[in-house]
C-alpha cells in the first residue's frame, strides 16, 4: 500500500511549498529513488524546472519535463520528471519506475497508488489548505495510513 505523508509548513506562499519539495526531491535523488513531481498545467512544470535548476547555488536537479525527448531516458534511479498530465497513459515514466510521487498539484492524480510513497507539501495559504484537507480526507476515507511531519515544529 502507498505511504502517504503530508508536510507542514508555516510559511504562506506557494515559492515555499515548492522550495521544500524540491529540498525532498534532492533528498529523494541522493537515495536513488525516482520521483514524480505532479503539477496543475505546462506553465507551471516551466517554472518548477526552473527553479529545480536554481534552488539552491551549490546544487541542481536534473530533471526533465512528462512529453519532452530527454523523459525515461534509462531505468537508471534517481531520476526526476515533472509532469501535467493526469491521464496516467500518458506519463513518461512507466510506473514501476517511480518511487516518489510528489504532488504539487490541486487536483488528486488518479494514479497515485502506482506509487511506493506519495508526498503532499502543505503551506499556510487558503488555495492549498483548501485542496490538501480534500486531499487528506481522500485518502484517510480509503484507508491509507498518512504521516503527518509538522515542519512549524523545527
Amino acid at each position: 500500500m502507498t505511504q502517504v505523508y503530508f508536510y507542514i509548513l508555516g510559511g504562506q506562499n506557494i515559492t515555499d511549498q515548492w522550495l521544500f519539495a524540491c529540498r525532498l526531491t534532492q533528498k529523494a535523488v541522493r537515495k536513488g529513488n525516482n520521483i514524480l513531481l505532479q503539477v496543475d498545467n505546462e506553465q507551471q512544470a516551466k517554472e518548477l524546472s526552473d527553479l529545480l535548476w536554481c534552488h539552491h547555488p551549490e546544487a541542481f536537479i536534473p530533471h526533465s519535463l512528462s512529453g519532452s525527448s530527454q523523459a525515461n531516458p534509462d531505468n537508471s534511479p534517481g531520476q526526476v520528471c515533472i509532469n501535467w498530465h493526469t491521464d496516467p497513459e500518458h506519463q513518461d515514466f512507466p510506473a514501476h519506475q517511480h518511487d516518489v510521487l510528489i504532488n504539487l498539484s490541486g487536483k488528486m492524480p488518479d494514479f497515485f497508488g502506482r506509487f511506493y510513497r506519495f508526498i503532499e507539501v502543505v503551506v499556510q495559504h487558503d488555495d492549498v489548505l483548501d485542496y490538501t484537507r480534500k486531499h487528506y480526507k481522500f485518502l484517510k476515507d480509503r484507508g491509507y495510513p498518512i504521516t503527518h511531519e509538522d515542519m512549524r515544529l523545527r
